[in-house]
């Protein structure tokens, strides 16, 4: 009978699962392989356990959900000394592994948390070890041929085969698949990488705190989570339109390259091994785009800001995204950014990246048809509350004036003044009475 060691371990119960799986990733992170019993006692006494039809097959989903690079144990039923028991064989190069989002190491019989200096020496010792490159267990059949032919196409390659492609893009290195190959052209990608997901929220208020008005979760290959974030914003802000000649031009209140260009720059530069989806959060003064992962190397945003300095993470993916004329290779996206939308910030929050772009009140944006220009409407000049109350009053005509007071953070005496005299120079009335009625700007 085989006693437990560093990369063998005993587990009396199917209930201790999820220490089994860390157990797993720890095992990997050290040994590159190891092997885990359910049924045995930690002094080695078999006990057995119950084994259902569908027990190992959930054990199964348990691994591939909470590993990541994915591994293929084998798992099977073992009869040791008159019990049944469940063995599980498992064997790994892609070091780091990361079981529920967080990488170990094992010592001894115990598994510690790997530093944020211990990841870092291990991602560098190991050039290969680099997310987007690290070679996987995928097969040809899970590559999409024709998200590959139109990304080919746009680019003026010509498509042969699909071998040939994927080892021209460095997707397919001695016939293994790279992990960007499946996030990139994957016919269904999560299917592998339950992180590459997208969340999306409207909130009423100023915070969290403040209830949603709408949430959704996305799936899919890269290129398609950009078009939907970018959906997303440009579905819950506001939208303005001016007349080019006789050709309506919708201006949204935030710079749609603006958007797009910290989109891309959060898919392109996120932290593959950290478990959690980019978040795009719509607040009713900002939006925040949050990606996973810090700056590299010892980055400071007064870096990226004032020196313009870049430096990428997933190389593989930039150059996937290069090649399509998503990013430039001289690490300008932050400098669009700022130069579309000044106001916008970065920031470094935990082992996150946030950018935040702040609203405006879009009927003050250049050249819009109708609605307050510049804080004046026919030669009058107006306070920023009272652009705040006429803001409010065109995307909720229903507006109460305590609702305008919540929003806006002003006393009902201040509200009652700025409103009157808001209808005193004719810019907006009510029609009946104060309980059912609605406002109205006068244009």
């Amino acid at each position: 009978m085989l006693k437990e060691s560093e990369n063998i371990e005993y587990k009396e119960s199917l209930t201790q699962l999820k220490k089994a799986v860390i157990s797993i990733s720890s095992i990997l992170n050290k040994h590159k392989k190891g092997k885990i019993f359910f049924g045995i006692k930690n002094d080695s006494k078999v006990i057995g356990v119950s084994i259902g039809k569908s027990t190992l097959r959930d054990i199964s989903k348990t691994i591939s959900d909470h590993i990541e690079p994915k591994i293929y144990p084998e798992i099977k039923e073992e009869i040791i000394e008159g019990q049944k028991c469940i063995s599980i064989s498992f064997s790994g190069e892609n070091t780091p592994y990361f079981a529920y989002g967080r990488a170990y190491k094992r010592v001894s019989d115990e598994n510690k948390s790997l530093t944020k200096d211990e990841l870092e020496k291990m991602f560098s010792s190991n050039k290969k070890n680099i997310w987007d490159a690290t070679i996987n267990e995928f097969e040809l059949r899970h590559i999409s041929d024709k998200k590959l032919k139109n990304y080919v196409t746009q680019i003026g390659l010509k498509y042969s085969s699909k071998n040939e492609v994927l080892e021209k893009l460095n997707l397919l290195h001695k016939r293994k698949l790279t992990n960007a190959s499946v996030i990139l052209f994957g016919k269904k990608p999560s299917q592998f990488f339950n992180l590459l997901n997208l969340r999306c929220a409207v909130f009423s208020g100023f915070d969290k705190a403040s209830p949603f008005i709408d949430m959704k979760d996305f799936h899919g290959d890269v290129f398609e989570l950009i078009e939907y974030a970018q959906q997303y914003i440009l579905q819950h802000i506001n939208v303005g339109m001016r007349l080019d000649g006789l050709k309506r031009v919708d201006i949204p209140e935030i710079n749609l390259d603006a958007i797009r260009e910290a989109i891309i720059n959060a898919f392109c530069h996120r932290d593959y091994t950290i478990n959690q989806e980019i978040q795009i959060a719509v607040f009713k003064d900002r939006v925040e785009i949050l990606n996973p992962g810090d700056l590299i190397d010892g980055l400071k945003v007064k870096d990226i800001l004032t020196k313009k300095i870049s430096k990428r993470r997933n190389e593989l993916i930039a150059d996937i995204f290069h090649r399509i004329h998503y990013i430039e290779r001289w690490g300008t996206g932050i400098g669009i950014i700022r130069q579309l939308e000044p106001n916008t910030t970065f920031e470094e929050v935990g082992d996150f990246f946030l950018v935040t772009f702040k609203r405006r009140d879009i009927e003050k944006s250049e050249g819009l048809k109708d609605g307050v220009k510049d804080g004046v409407k026919d030669g009058v000049k107006l306070t920023k509350n009272q652009e705040k109350i006429i803001f409010e009053i065109r995307n909720n005509p229903q507006i109460t004036t305590e609702e305008l007071i919540e929003i806006i953070k002003i006393n009902k005496r201040n509200m009652e003044k700025n409103i009157a005299k808001l209808r005193d120079k004719k810019i907006i009335k009510r029609i009946g009475s104060d309980k059912s009625g609605h406002w109205e700007i006068i244009e």
